[in-house]
């Protein structure tokens, strides 16, 4: 049986993960969004965000960028640029 990983653990590699993308770029727009918002998320929030993370930087860059992300990611990526004023 997998062990249940504790929420703040969970919360903090989410956080890592966010600001330790590959490209400083997505770095500064994926991790200061995680940085100011990933302790209001809930725990569905937060599985779609680790979701999104595991997607390669060009396509996220592209959908906060503008480009037409898929329904399961439109409010997260709408969020994502609000809090960047795009």
């Amino acid at each position: 049986m997998p062990q249940e990983i504790d929420p703040q653990a969970r919360r903090r590699r989410v956080q890592y993960r966010a600001n330790h993308r590959g490209t400083k770029e997505m770095d500064i727009l994926l991790g200061r969004f995680a940085d100011a918002t990933l302790e209001q998320m809930t725990a569905g929030e937060l599985v779609l965000f680790e979701q999104m993370l595991a997607l390669p930087d060009p396509q996220l860059d592209g959908w906060i960028r503008g480009d037409q992300p898929p329904e399961i990611f439109a409010d997260l990526i709408e969020r994502i640029r609000a809090f960047h004023r795009f």
